[in-house]
């Protein structure tokens, strides 16, 4: 049997905090409770004098993969309304193969 996860870019997210709120509604959680939850770190100044900040979506012991949404066919409400396309929902085997495409900017979440 396959297990599921979530691989999230990290390179990508523009901490725009639509994960946050797709997975709030989807999961009916109250204000200060998240399925996912976007940690901003930063901005710090490098040593070339420009600025850099990261944005790490992380997903909350709340989180079902939406079970019922990909049950149903669907895909989850984080990666469903992610704008920079940055949440990837499947098996481990398929995310760790995309996972070394990419980098390792990359991480895997399972719940």
């Amino acid at each position: 049997m396959a297990t599921y996860a979530l691989m999230i870019d990290n390179e990508y997210c523009t901490g725009c905090h639509t994960c946050e709120i797709a997975c709030r509604n989807e999961l009916d959680l109250p204000m200060g409770q998240w399925g996912i939850k976007l940690l901003e770190m930063g901005p710090w100044r490098k040593m070339d004098g420009s600025w850099e900040g990261k944005y790490v979506p992380v997903p909350t012991t709340y989180c079902t993969l939406c079970e019922d949404r990909v049950a149903a066919g669907g895909v989850p409400a984080c990666q469903l309304h992610c704008l920079a396309d940055a949440i990837e929902y499947g098996t481990v085997e398929e995310l760790a193969g995309r996972m070394a495409e990419r980098g390792a900017q990359c991480s895997i979440f399972l719940p």
